[in-house]
């Protein structure tokens, strides 16, 4: 068999016949009929994930977000909505290509082919040094000075987006868009408030910088 692909699709009708298609293509197919808030380990090895937004167990925007934070792998989505908010959203959250139901099997599996045949440009750095913070993207975990450090979900993902671009200012409007949940707890307020309580976390160490009127960055650090 070729490329293995994971398909999240709740609607048994449609995902078998997505499934016999991209069989039929010479594909790997595995199937999930729910959605799944996975974290680093817990994704199959495969080359593209075909993902659908209305599902239950885990909504597929939310999947994709959690997705992002470890892994870089190809999402195509597919949803019934066609709405541009919609759309733009999966595409700010890590999205690759976006398409509409009702649509062909036989251009889903061309999408497919296409979006395989695009060479990956950079393989994400897997571990993170920044003066004493040590970040694995992909085990989802932080050292301080070789101290085990635990954070939430968020406190993490907003550590993560820092980290892959360290000392450099990323906008607090691009954090609350990428990092935080729009629909749940999208407000500057609210990072702010993740921000403080990953600081504490992470101790003496003062890594995390203020950027005032802009947002944070990450910076070697010193001790307070």
């Amino acid at each position: 068999m070729g490329d293995r692909i994971l398909l999240v699709e709740d609607d048994e009708p449609l995902g078998s016949q997505i499934v016999g298609h991209l069989r039929g293509a010479g594909f790997d197919p595995v199937w999930w009929r729910e959605g799944r808030l996975l974290v680093a380990g817990e994704l199959p090895d495969v080359s593209l994930v075909v993902l659908d937004l209305m599902l239950p167990g885990t909504y597929g925007l939310d999947m994709l977000k959690a997705l992002r934070t470890f892994s870089e792998v190809p999402v195509l989505i597919l949803s019934a909505r066609n709405d541009t908010l919609d759309k733009v959203r999966a595409l700010k959250l890590g999205a690759d290509d976006y398409m509409t139901k009702p649509f062909w099997p036989e251009e889903l599996v061309e999408r497919v082919r296409a979006r395989l045949r695009r060479p990956t440009l950079q393989k994400e750095q897997a571990v993170v040094e920044v003066g004493p913070l040590r970040i694995d993207l992909q085990g989802h975990a932080v050292q301080v000075r070789g101290r085990p450090v635990e954070l939430t979900r968020v406190e993490f993902g907003l550590l993560a987006a820092l980290a892959r671009r360290p000392q450099e200012a990323v906008t607090r409007q691009w954090l609350v868009e990428h990092v935080l949940d729009p629909e749940r707890e999208g407000t500057e307020r609210t990072l702010d408030v993740h921000v403080s309580r990953l600081r504490r976390k992470l101790g003496p160490v003062k890594c995390v910088e203020t950027v005032w009127g802009v947002g944070y960055r990450l910076v070697p650090g010193e001790d307070a």
